[in-house]
């Protein structure tokens, strides 16, 4: 990250800093910023000028003179007037395109680098987490240029600006007024941020555990209903609301002392000067058309201060914000291959994909990879494995389904598969082919994994958009004829010449418009788009009739089995039904493999599993 040259300039410590670090990737450009500072100064100072002219207009119209000695001042007040609502306007519109531009280009960053980083950063998320970060959190980052940096520079200048007006007429009110505004502008901004910084403990992560909490509740509230399981989750979602509403609770003390604070300063700042003017015209030092003035420049400086309490409380958020969204722009990168005993063969297969492999958007593939697990244990990095001893021989074309109660750890399984876990133990080993050379999928380059093994998730978006723009996520280069054919392995040829629009039809939010089966089928489509060696789906039928997801499952084991070259699959699920079309049936149960087969073998052999089979056909109204 390229920090601009006025950073260069702070010391290392301040370039360390959070918030100082959050601010260069926001990227704002200086002269707006300037341009900015400047429109609100002059906002703001024509607010003071329009108070000092008219209370000047008002004391000298009391005496009664020509009125031509009064036109300047007159036209002045209607400038000053005027200024002062257009010049507000240009600050907040210049302002605010500062922010949403430093929005965009923080958002792109962090994509950016959650795409290049480790992928154990981004799956290590809850996405209630990772929505919190990439939105609210940058959100206030670019409030903190709007709410609070703006502000702060704008009302320096402007306290100062009115100060030295007073103490050009009679220095020691300005000396008083300068005073009162240094209280309201320091002192009473400190007392709010202490407050702020009591809320702040804790109540970042209770924001983010409370979005996490909601996006469950709304995700699942079908699964969570049946389990019985939703009064917990609200009772927990009531307890994170409370943690936050205490946290709010003990700042608003201090942040109510710091607005008191601030009035009482400058008000006290006003009668002051009165007083003091009073004194100046009585000794004859001050003329008295001049004590309006005095007196009443200070209440018209008070707006440049008033709301810098709130400006502090945003900087505290946003510092708060920024170690957040931090920890995201320093993950570490995703492991690139380097020298080792095992880059001969690394080579070996970087040259096998670069002659025989498909090119795609994002790297290129493997050519007929075949994967090995040895002894594997998964799990979350931080965390116990949930799966161990597990081994596998997924050669090109082979179907493998894992089933076994929730838990068992078979979605932990397919991420580690995938490369986007580690490995806790054992070894995940790739080859180009039969009899091609080996090499750890974790000395793979990240772009070549992605290409060869496709992870499906069960929970895996459909964007609103177009048909077309939801499969061209998986391959931004893919053609119309690539889509239809995607489509076609998917059995979405049906559906997809009844769309009104074809390819260009719209398609709501989250899959809004189409039937659940056409949904997973259109994930499986823009699976099979990446065109990858190795496919690992997550459930895919779930949410489904049980009809409808034996169907879809049928599918998906017999998908490319007549092509020579077709992709080896991976499918988790709780459907047994379907599984005669796998190779192989992987049943886990404890955090181990209890038994491995065909469907036909361990119907003979596997009693749990053979009494499963016996109860989901009971629950269909089907025999085995």
């Amino acid at each position: 990250m390229t920090a601009h040259p006025v950073v260069r300039l702070l010391p290392a410590r301040l370039r360390r800093d959070p918030l100082v670090r959050a601010l260069v990737a926001l990227d704002p450009d200086p002269r707006r910023v300037l341009l900015a500072v400047a429109a609100g100064t002059a906002a703001l100072g024509c607010a003071v000028g329009l108070m000092a002219t008219s209370a000047w207009l008002i004391a000298r119209a009391a005496e009664h003179p020509p009125v031509l000695y009064l036109q300047v001042a007159v036209v002045a007040t209607r400038a000053f007037g005027i200024g002062r609502g257009v010049l507000r306007y240009s600050e907040r519109l210049v302002g605010h395109d500062v922010a949403l531009r430093g929005v965009a280009a923080l958002r792109e960053r962090l994509y950016v680098r959650l795409a290049a980083a480790d992928p154990a950063t981004a799956a290590g998320l809850r996405r209630g987490d990772l929505l919190a970060r990439v939105g609210a959190d940058v959100d206030t980052l670019a409030d903190l240029v709007v709410r609070s940096l703006l502000p702060f520079a704008v009302s320096v200048v402007t306290a100062l600006a009115s100060a030295a007006l007073v103490a050009w007429l009679l220095p020691p009110a300005g000396l008083v007024v300068g005073a009162g505004l240094a209280v309201a502008a320091l002192v009473a901004p400190w007392l709010a941020a202490v407050g702020a910084r009591r809320a702040e403990r804790g109540a970042a992560q209770a924001r983010s555990d409370s979005s996490a909490e909601v996006l469950t509740l709304l995700d699942g509230v079908a699964e969570l209903t049946v389990a019985g399981a939703v009064p917990a989750r609200v009772e927990r979602l009531r307890g994170l609301d409370a943690v936050l509403a205490r946290r709010l609770d003990e700042a608003a003390g201090p942040a109510a002392a710091a607005v008191g604070l601030s009035t009482l300063a400058t008000g006290l700042a006003m009668v002051a000067a009165l007083v003091l003017g009073i004194q100046a015209v009585t000794g004859g030092t001050l003329r008295h058309v001049l004590l309006a003035v005095v007196t009443l420049t200070p209440l018209a400086a008070a707006e440049a201060v008033t709301g810098l309490p709130a400006a502090a409380t945003g900087i505290v958020r946003a510092r708060a914000a920024a170690e957040r969204v931090l920890a995201l722009l320093d993950a570490p990168a995703a492991v690139t291959p380097t020298s080792s005993p095992s880059e001969g063969d690394h080579r070996a297969v970087a040259r096998g994909s670069a002659s025989e492999g498909t090119q795609g958007a994002t790297g290129t593939a493997i050519p007929r990879p075949h994967l090995v697990a040895d002894g594997l244990a998964c799990g979350w990095p931080g965390a116990e494995p949930v799966l161990t001893g597990f081994d596998l021989d997924l050669a090109p074309g082979r179907r493998v389904a894992v089933t076994g109660g929730s838990g068992c750890g078979k979605t932990t399984l397919l991420l580690t598969l995938a490369g986007l876990l580690p490995p806790r133990a054992g070894r995940l080993r790739v080859a180009a082919g039969a009899g091609g050379p080996e090499v750890d999928l974790a000395d793979v380059a990240p772009a070549t994994v992605r290409r060869t093994v496709s992870f499906t998730a069960e929970d895996a978006h459909v964007f609103t958009t177009t048909v077309r723009e939801n499969l061209r996520v998986a391959r931004p280069d893919a053609d119309d004829a690539e889509l239809d054919a995607a489509l076609d392995r998917a059995g979405l040829v049906a559906w997809r010449d009844g769309l009104a629009d074809g390819l260009d039809t719209m398609l709501g939010s989250g899959g809004a418009g189409v039937s659940g089966g056409e949904h997973r089928r259109l994930l499986l489509a823009r699976t099979f788009l990446v065109g990858a060696g190795v496919l690992l789906l997550d459930e895919p039928g779930e949410h489904l009739d049980p009809a409808t997801a034996d169907d879809l499952l049928r599918d998906v084991l017999g998908a490319g089995r007549a092509a020579a070259s077709g992709p080896a699959v991976v499918v988790v699920t709780h459907r047994l039904a379907p599984l005669a079309a796998a190779d192989e049936v992987v049943v886990l149960d404890a955090g181990r493999v209890a038994a491995r087969g065909t469907h036909a073998w361990l119907l003979e052999h596997h009693e749990p599993y053979r009494d499963a089979l016996q109860a989901e056909s009971g629950l269909v109204g089907a025999t085995p």
